[in-house]
């Protein structure tokens, strides 16, 4: 549900602001490599929290239509067990190896019905932890936040969040003009 009026949910608008303000983007990303990483990860957890419990993915599912999550072979077990699918032929008709990595073939998901995982209880670990914004060393992955912030609004609201805050910081530090 969304109760904060700073928070963008429309996707078109999402992707327009990704095209315009990449270079910003880019220029904020350099500037956090030269943050204090810790700092940066308690507020990045505490922006996903507050942003995170404004949005239910389920109206949006961007990213199952957009995104493709790294494979385990623990996640081919889970997904062979959910979808019925014998495992050989689930990773043969439905995955395909990419730089190293197993990967779905297609997007959107195969297992995305209405905007929901249809095997939601047994889905991939990338998944389960995407969009990552609780994970630690935020400044390490940058790149990869930065690949989903046209296309989860989560990320994008975090991001944008991120950027006021730490202006906001720099501003009341005596350190920007």
């Amino acid at each position: 549900m969304n109760t904060d009026s700073d928070i963008e949910l429309d996707l078109d608008k999402i992707r327009n602001y990704a095209e315009s303000r990449e270079q910003e983007n880019l220029r904020f990303c350099a500037s956090l490599n030269e943050s204090n990483p810790e700092k940066i990860d308690a507020l990045v957890h505490q922006l996903n929290k507050e942003v995170s419990d404004q949005i239910d993915c389920t109206l949006c599912g961007n990213c199952c239509k957009q995104a493709t999550p790294i494979l385990s072979e623990r996640d081919l077990t889970r997904l062979s067990v959910a979808s019925k699918i014998d495992k050989d032929r689930l990773e043969k008709e439905l995955t395909v190896i990419e730089n190293e990595e197993r990967l779905f073939k297609s997007q959107p998901c195969v297992f995305l019905k209405d905007n929901k995982c249809s095997v939601y209880a047994l889905r991939p670990d990338d998944c389960r932890n995407y969009p990552h914004l609780n994970k630690d060393e935020f400044t390490n992955r940058l790149w990869n936040v930065l690949e989903h912030y046209p296309i989860c609004p989560i990320v994008f609201n975090v991001f944008e969040k991120m950027k006021k805050e730490v202006k906001l910081h720099l501003t009341r530090n005596g350190t920007s003009k």
